[in-house]
């Protein structure tokens, strides 16, 4: 655990790519193999199931320290993470039970402590707070934090999956895009050794394994910098969930980019079983395809939709009718048994049209190829975007193979600028990690008549300069205290931009916003011309589905 902690220090306060790189290849060069595989699966979102509440932690922390609870909640209110507060609310530690922890061995380990969590699933709160209240005893503080996060929830310190991957290949000396597709899949950090899961047996044993996903930059600047018009193939960039089909011995799955298998949840993709031939991996988007009446058509369905089908468990056939989920693919990985991610993205794409053309079932669309003479007719083209259900244009070079992870060159995405409104701060509250003694959480409302409607939450956007003025602001101006929240007085005013908008019963202005962030302070405008419901309305009407 010392060396965890360590390893999660360093990541959490370097500021800079190279270091973190660093602090992973060294750490994965001087820990056993047992804690190599636990380090991969907490960084790539593999964490085991909690066994400890958060309530139960709070009390016991509060019976060690003897604080009444609502001390304990001003400190966590003032911290911002639960995991933090407590190890810096408990006492020293014992000096005895540290030597003694330090001189056994395995309890240094990562892997010793993540093992005995799980195996508290099963046990009463006794066990549970037994074992808990030791380690808190013989750990420091450092320590303390990073077992508790282990408990409580993920690590925010910007690792990526690329940088994983990147150290481990630095690590065994083997190329990063195996690394990256050795890793992904469906695997159990408690029950798979570090030589399996690396090993190209490994690999090929797990037949739902997908491959690393290929991610584009946003285009930036003159569309003519990236050169010869021919040389390029244009598709729409569909709002949904990007994912793989994947079709092996028989056997069906479906992941999403973040790597969650979803296969029980789309039954409707069980029929696509059938209809490809073994050894098919597609790259696509997984996005409601219909209208809402028993039809499937092309015409995609808002992502507010589809939200209210991934979250299922329990999939009826009221809602199979109102939001069939299809599939829009635009990319073959697999064919016949064999990696196609090599070839061109030409030779790709027309064996794809051919495999889409066979199975010829409405809710597996090929993604169509935009047709244009030039940058000025492509640029003309991306105007229609919202009228297509897209987010803008993706533009991909013919020749270009299908790489690992983010690449600048040959795949770009170049979106549709985003719809605002401007709005009214009216509440605000405390960030977390390092803006956790800031108030950097935002809520906005416009407005109806004389009364203000909230619409809208937001906390990125703003400079770190911005970010203290507004702090400055709420500290002078709040009204009144709700746990965490403070209302604070109606009178900043910014730019809110969002992807899109949709109708919403849960919220109070009968609307939702698709990624909303401030995109600007407007200093020059005063609470009075903020925008209304109506605006928000009308957005609803034009741009909503």
């Amino acid at each position: 655990m010392r060396l965890f902690a360590e390893l999660v220090i360093k990541l959490g306060t370097s500021t800079k790519t190279n270091d973190k790189l660093d602090a992973l290849t060294h750490y994965f060069t001087g820990v056993d193999d047992s804690d190599k595989v636990w380090v991969i699966a907490l960084f790539s979102g593999r964490r085991p199931k909690r066994t400890v509440n958060s309530t139960q932690l709070q009390e016991w922390c509060r019976e060690v320290t003897g604080l009444p609870a609502w001390l304990f909640e001003e400190s966590y209110h003032t911290v911002g993470d639960l995991a933090e507060t407590i190890a810096l609310l408990l006492p020293e530690p014992d000096e005895v039970a540290v030597s003694h922890g330090e001189a056994e061995g395995d309890r240094e380990n990562l892997s010793f402590y993540l093992r005995q969590l799980m195996h508290l699933a099963k046990e009463d709160e006794a066990i549970k707070k037994e074992f808990v209240l030791s380690c808190w005893q013989r750990m420091n503080k450092e320590e303390r934090f990073v077992f508790n996060k282990l408990i409580t929830g993920g690590f925010r310190i910007g690792i990526s999956q690329k940088m994983i991957v990147n150290a481990l290949a630095k690590t065994v000396g083997a190329d990063a895009s195996v690394i990256a597709h050795r890793i992904s899949g469906d695997w159990d950090p408690a029950t798979t050794s570090f030589a399996a899961l690396l090993s190209e047996e490994g690999a090929g044993s797990d037949l739902s394994r997908p491959y690393p996903f290929y991610l584009a930059y946003a285009l930036e600047g003159d569309l003519a910098s990236v050169g010869n018009p021919e040389q390029w193939q244009a598709e729409w960039k569909w709002d949904g969930i990007r994912g793989e089909i994947i079709k092996r011995q028989g056997q069906f799955f479906v992941w999403s980019r973040g790597e969650e298998l979803m296969t029980d949840r789309l039954p409707e993709y069980q029929q696509f079983k059938d209809l490809l031939p073994d050894g098919t991996v597609l790259d696509g988007e997984i996005i409601g395809l219909g209208s809402g009446k028993n039809e499937i058509s092309f015409l995609p369905l808002p992502f507010a939709a589809l939200q209210t089908r991934i979250g299922r468990k329990n999939v009826t056939k009221k809602h199979l009718n109102e939001v069939p989920v299809g599939f829009i693919t635009y990319d073959l990985l697999e064919y016949n048994g064999e990696d196609w991610r090599n070839r061109a993205l030409e030779e790709r794409r027309a064996q794809l049209e051919k495999l889409v053309a066979s199975a010829a079932h409405p809710l597996l669309q090929l993604s169509p190829v935009i047709s244009f003479d030039d940058w000025e007719d492509l640029a003309a083209m991306r105007t229609l975007s919202r009228d297509k259900g897209s987010e803008g244009i993706m533009l991909k070079k013919k020749s270009s193979v299908y790489q690992v992870g983010r690449k600048r060159g040959d795949w770009w995405k170049w979106k549709i600028d985003p719809l605002v409104i401007d709005a009214v701060m009216v509440y605000a509250q405390k960030g977390h990690g390092r803006r956790s003694n800031l108030y950097t959480d935002y809520t906005f409302a416009v407005r109806q008549g004389d009364q203000l409607v909230t619409f809208t939450k937001a906390y990125s956007g703003l400079t770190d300069k911005e970010l203290e003025e507004v702090d400055a602001f709420v500290r002078k101006n709040s009204l009144e205290k709700f746990g965490p929240v403070r209302t604070v007085r109606p009178e900043l005013v910014f730019e809110i931009a969002f992807e899109g908008i949709a109708a919403s019963a849960r919220h109070k202005s009968g609307v939702a916003l698709r990624f909303p962030r401030i995109n600007r302070w407007r200093k020059d405008k005063r609470p009075e011309e903020i925008d209304t419901i109506e605006n928000l309305k009308k957005m609803l009407e034009l741009y909503g589905k």
